[in-house]
């Protein structure tokens, strides 16, 4: 059995292994192919899943802290363990008894990783429409999926996709259903070349197939109390700690080089601009660190009462993580960027990889766009009058 303070010591462990790695990882966008193996074997793939079914038990502090912890090695790799937590968080939150008791072990064993195909193309990123829609086979459900971003697909054992519920269901009644990978054919409809994140290998894919009628996660047409619940806040939560934990390995390591005797001639520690530039990144990874931790108490509390996750003022902090999250991160990195200059800072020979958590991060204000947030954000704002602030 598992303690949840373990689970954080086991992600410690795998640090050392997940650095050696990103570098060659970046450079070719190639799928962590060691450092999944490492997560499957370490038991963190089963963070989420319930100790009757062989998991660590844990709950969105851990996913928040076991995320911190990976981006120190690879942000790439925390990421793609960060969105499987995501969908086996659904998955433990809302399946049938059936396939909980099939895939659940299997989950908690490192067996299965576990891809979202949750986008389709022109939506813009909208999860909560769909338009490929469900067909009924013979006592089986028939799915033609395309989606132009299916992160780490291509090593996936299994797959949440959502769909239209039926050619005659409006757009907004969307089912989420889990397959197999052995259940679907999969082909690759794009390449992956991105700025940054290259490690996660979200490619284009087209997933077609048949279930089983307990596979569908939730109830039909439904997905929308699902994202509510469950998919979104331990997205909003998992990604955040990720960024965080990428852009404090970045201010460690400038901070070490700083107290080191090879510190490069314009990083005195005695200069007040040097000082200075470091307190304003401590001060925005302090920021981000005390919302999350706030959150994810709030995150909690809800789950244990049994409340939702759906009223205006929980929407409103959940979103505002994301946003700020993403914002002050990357302009952490930024920052230390400037700090450290062209040679230690831009250059991707550095001896730091300032220049690819820059990269990484900027991704962070795409990945779910911040305008659309800001927008859904200002919507909500006017109707929370008495502005409850977390």
């Amino acid at each position: 059995m598992y303690s949840k303070a373990a689970a954080a010591d086991v992600a410690r462990e795998l640090v050392p292994l997940l650095r050696a790695h990103a570098r060659e990882v970046d450079a070719k966008a190639a799928f962590p192919v060691e450092a999944l193996r490492a997560l499957r074997d370490s038991g963190l793939m089963g963070l989420l899943v319930p100790r009757e079914h062989g998991g660590m038990g844990g709950g969105v502090h851990d996913v928040a802290e076991v995320g911190r912890v990976l981006a120190h090695g690879c942000a790439s790799t925390a990421m793609i363990w960060a969105m499987h937590s995501q969908q086996v968080d659904s998955i433990v939150a809302f399946a049938d008894a059936r396939l909980a008791e099939r895939l659940l072990p299997r989950v908690a064993a490192g067996e299965v990783f576990i891809a979202s195909v949750t986008t389709e193309p022109g939506s813009g990123g909208q999860i909560l429409r769909a338009s490929a829609s469900l067909t009924g086979g013979t006592g089986t459900l028939a799915l033609d999926r395309k989606a132009p971003i299916v992160t780490g697909g291509e090593h996936a054992d299994g797959f949440l996709i959502t769909m239209r519920d039926s050619a005659e269901s409006s757009a907004d009644s969307v089912t989420l259903v889990y397959a197999d990978r052995d259940q679907l054919s999969l082909e690759v409809t794009g390449d992956w070349d991105p700025m940054g994140m290259r490690g996660t290998r979200s490619v284009g894919m087209r997933v077609t197939g048949e279930v089983e009628p307990d596979q569908v996660v939730g109830e039909r047409g439904g997905f929308r109390r699902v994202a509510l619940a469950s998919m979104v806040p331990v997205a909003h939560v998992a990604w955040s700690a990720c960024w965080l934990g990428a852009a404090q390995s970045a201010l460690s390591d400038v901070v070490r080089l700083i107290r080191s005797a090879a510190k490069p001639g314009g990083l005195d520690p005695h200069s007040d601009l040097v000082t200075e530039r470091l307190a304003r990144v401590r001060i925005d990874l302090e920021l981000v660190s005390g919302y999350l931790r706030q959150v994810c108490d709030k995150v909690a509390a809800h789950r244990a009462q049994g409340r939702p996750l759906d009223d205006t003022a929980t929407q409103i902090h959940l979103n505002t993580l994301k946003v700020a999250a993403a914002e002050l991160t990357f302009g952490a990195v930024d920052r230390l960027v400037q700090l450290c200059g062209m040679a230690t800072g831009y250059l991707k020979t550095s001896e730091l990889p300032l220049e690819r958590h820059f990269r990484d991060l900027r991704s962070a204000s795409l990945n779910i766009a911040n305008e659309r947030l800001l927008k859904v954000t200002g919507a909500l704002s006017l109707m929370d009058r008495p502005v409850t602030l977390i």
